[in-house]
This record gives structure tokens, C-alpha cells and sequence, in this order.
């Protein structure tokens, strides 16, 4: 059942409101000057995280342009002139 428009912009501003918030949680606020960090996967832990999140990102921003209409023809600009 496909979504209504109202349904797919609310969804659309949830996924940008979503990527914004991975965006934040991706720097490493967290971390305390000097801390050792642990290993995940071979990398430091906040390596990781900044990964996933990016990660998550580049998913949910591609689920928002699939949710975006772009119009298939591009509108004719008149130039002012007439023709001969």
C-alpha cells in the first residue's frame, strides 16, 4: 500500500531528524581527556561508533530520496524571445 503524501514528508522529516541525531552522536562527546580506549573490531571504540553512525546515515538518507519525488521532465524556460 503505498503512503500518502503527508505520510511520506513526516517520514522524510523523521529520517532527516534521525540523521541529524546520528550526526551528534557520532563525535565523541563522551570520552574523557587521556582515557584509554577499548578495542572493537581492531579499532578504538569511539572509531567504531563514528563508523556505525556514519554508516546510518549514508542508509537512512538514502531511504529519504527514495521517498523524494523528482520530477522526470524539467519545466521549459521561456528566454523572452520569439521565434522567427
Amino acid at each position: 500500500m503505498p503512503l500518502s503524501e503527508i505520510a511520506r514528508r513526516r517520514l522524510r522529516r523523521l529520517l532527516l531528524f534521525a540523521i541529524a541525531l546520528l550526526y551528534i552522536v557520532s563525535v565523541p562527546w563522551y570520552r574523557t581527556t587521556g582515557a584509554v580506549p577499548d578495542v572493537v573490531l581492531g579499532l578504538p571504540d569511539w572509531v567504531t561508533v563514528a563508523l556505525s553512525c556514519y554508516v546510518g546515515v549514508a542508509v537512512l538518507n538514502s531511504i529519504a530520496w527514495w521517498l523524494t519525488d523528482v520530477p522526470d521532465e524539467t519545466p521549459r524556460v521561456d528566454s523572452g524571445e520569439s521565434s522567427p
